[in-house]
């Protein structure tokens, strides 16, 4: 990698291994005792509701990935994880840090519009344009669980929630040192290290990741570093906590570039001369001070400040006939959340809990691009500073007419204002007036037995324009918001103690879509129409012996547009690009003897349409197969071995530029070895 970019003596996962070892044996603890979970399908609202509002009392489809089948993964990146939750779609990008997302509910993940609100321990964690480069904050090691939460029907975020959110949950407590070094194919290294703390009144959660690679591609060397800590007081009585929590990621990587279709079939490997000096440097950090209280027994609180910072330096070429582009991203955002629960118990309805919240983010972000030869500035082609401010509350109300009917009535309210400055001509706009966007939501659940839960929900989320698109630049009038209304129906089944499942039908409507004009110098977005997506999934879990488990889960789904914006009526009755109609998993997992276990997973997708008018050929499909073996030396020491692609398919991510398909080639087969060690 070039040196424009790259910090002078950058730590190598072998001092960061040192450095772990030199942190653990200053502190004194016992190795964790934590026990194994399996993947949890869904939980849905089915007893009398009690404490404060979670993910797991939203009435829709939910889903929890455990520690167990997160620490195991030898992933460059955190999105990657989200390929073991049903459902969810991988956009593999494979450029350096910009490396690739997750997305669902018939939603894409090219970046036009990201439609998943995530958060890392509650806090708010999306850039600007909605896309996650926060996620690599949390080293996985140190991860507890991933909690899914698709459809419109929660109340509790507005900005971003447009398809559902995704909460990272990180360690909380405890008493362990664990090191965990990972060696694989293309001179991967990895060391990670997580401590826990638990004195009672005081609880340490700390955490760091050292990872270098030359990458499955020329020109694709990356190193990332990485450090988390979570420090929290806890009241004698076990009814509150406040805490600081502080993060910091920092990445460096050569990016490979993308072939066309010529050069895929000739070497996909390969790196075109021209992006020779493509490359990325980002540095992330996060800061959080939170509190929660139990006033009483029938009273909770929750409230935090929080603080995201990124810088972001990219040089990037998309093709021959396109120029190097330097691209300048520094944004700062601040924010505050509180929420509310009191739960007002028998009532003329039936049992009653009441839930509200408020939160609001201000944000102040700068956007420069340059159009460059080999990292020499030529000419400047953007330099806008804009602020985006939200503010939004919402109120929610669990009754319980009977003991096995659950409403939840909600309402979430929010407004955004902010100003857009366009330093390259000193125009100044104002942000487009939405008003106050309101989306009421509902959710019921019925126990028919204890064996079969049916449940649905219908609820409005909402979406406005990217960058400069939320502003007045080219209109006088002030736009709307793109409102989306979405159902879900479901069930969710235990026929017999060994099988359980959930299967749900789901439909979104998007009143006048906005997408963000991909590598548009002024940062714009455009209305495509009225779009609707549509779906079924069905997730199964079966453990015919105790040391048996097989899983399988299935989405069916199409996403289309339903009235094209008058500019683009080439596009009306056209699905939308890059949304596959089938995303499959099947998987089993066989605890052969105490010691000795293995798994095995395939995920599969099929080929989806590049553009909007459907006029090229469909590609991106894939069916990839991966397992793993782990022995378990003695209690404090496991190696675990994970073959992926095994069958060595040639699979890729491709977009098209206007004018011709370009392809971003996945990774071949390869294995890596990860040493886990409890101190």
């Amino acid at each position: 990698m070039p040196s424009s970019l790259r910090h002078t003596g950058p730590l190598t996962p072998v001092t960061l291994a040192i450095l772990a070892c030199l942190i653990v044996d200053g502190v004194s603890a016992q190795p964790s005792n934590s026990q194994s979970t399996a993947l949890t399908l869904g939980e849905v609202v089915v007893s009398a509701p009690s404490g404060a509002l979670d993910t797991q009392q939203v009435p829709t489809s939910v889903n929890v990935l455990p520690q167990e089948r997160i620490e195991g993964q030898p992933m460059a990146n955190n999105w990657q994880l989200f390929e073991m939750v049903p459902g969810v779609m991988l956009t593999q990008f494979n450029q350096g840090t910009t490396s690739g997302k997750f997305s669902m509910r018939g939603f894409n993940g090219e970046g036009e519009i990201n439609a998943v609100k995530l958060l890392i321990d509650g806090v708010p964690s999306n850039s600007n344009d909605g896309n996650m480069p926060y996620i690599d904050l949390a080293p996985s090691l140190d991860i507890e669980s991933i909690e899914l939460v698709r459809g419109t029907n929660d109340p509790r975020y507005g900005l971003h929630n447009i398809a559902g959110n995704a909460n990272i949950v990180t360690r909380m407590g405890g008493d362990y040192r664990r090191v965990r070094a990972t060696l694989g194919r293309f001179k991967t290294q990895e060391v990670q290290a997580a401590i826990g703390v638990d004195s009672g009144a005081l609880t340490q959660n700390l955490a760091i990741i050292g990872r270098q690679s030359d990458g499955h591609r020329e020109h694709s060397d990356s190193d990332a570093l990485g450090f988390s800590g979570k420090w929290f007081l806890h009241s004698e009585d076990g009814r509150g906590r406040v805490g600081l929590i502080a993060r910091h990621h920092r990445a460096n990587a050569e990016e490979a570039g993308y072939l066309t279709k010529a050069q895929t079939q000739d070497d996909p490997d390969q790196s075109p001369s021209y992006n020779a000096t493509d490359e990325d440097e980002r540095r992330m950090t996060q800061v959080a001070l939170q509190a929660e209280r139990q006033i009483n027994d029938r009273l909770q609180f929750k409230g935090q400040v929080y603080s995201n910072q990124i810088y972001d330096h990219r040089y990037v070429r998309f093709s021959a006939s396109a120029s190097q582009q330097e691209r300048l991203v520094d944004e700062d955002h601040v924010g505050l959340s509180v929420s509310a629960t009191y739960a007002l118990g028998e009532t003329a309805l039936g049992e009653v809990q009441l839930s509200g919240g408020f939160d609001t983010e201000r944000q102040d972000n700068r956007s420069k691009r340059y159009t460059t030869v080999a990292q020499t500035r030529s000419s400047q082609t953007r330099d806008q500073q804009f602020d985006f401010n939200t503010v939004g509350a919402f109120a929610q109300a669990n009754i319980k007419p009977t003991a096995q009917l659950t409403l939840t009535p909600a309402l979430r309210v929010d407004q955004i204002s902010g100003d857009y400055t366009n330093r390259l001509t000193g125009a100044q706009y104002d942000m487009n007036d939405y008003g106050l966007i309101q989306q009421p939501k509902l959710g019921v659940v019925y126990v028919y037995s204890d064996p079969l839960v049916f449940y649905g929900n219908v609820g409005r989320s909402f979406q406005v324009g990217v960058g400069t698109g939320s502003y007045k630049v080219n209109q006088s009038r002030d736009l709307e918001p793109s409102i989306n209304d979405g159902w879900e129906t479901g069930v969710k089944f235990k026929p017999v103690s060994s099988v359980d499942g959930r299967f749900a039908v789901w439909r979104q409507v998007a009143s006048n879509e906005a997408l963000r004009k991909l590598n548009d110098p002024s940062n714009d977005s455009e209305n495509i129409g009225r779009t609707r997506r549509e779906g079924v999934d069905l997730e199964l879990n079966a453990r015919p012996h105790r040391d048996l488990g097989l899983w399988f889960s299935l989405t069916a789904q199409r996403a289309e547009i339903l009235r094209a914006a008058s500019n683009a009526s080439n596009t009306e009755g056209k699905e939308l690009d890059h949304v596959p109609h089938l995303i499959s998993g099947l998987g089993v997992d066989h605890q052969v003897t105490p010691a000795l276990s293995w798994s095995a997973w395939v995920n599969s997708q099929s080929d989806y349409y590049i553009e909007k008018t459907n006029s090229t050929p469909k590609y991106g499909g894939y069916t990839l197969l991966n397992a793993s073996v782990s022995y378990q030396f003695s209690p404090k020491v496991a190696l675990e071995v994970q073959g992926r692609n095994l069958t060595d398919r040639y699979y890729e991510y491709v977009w098209h530029d206007g004018s011709q398909s370009l392809h971003a080639p996945g990774a071949p087969r390869s294995v890596y070895a990860m040493l886990n060690i409890s101190l």
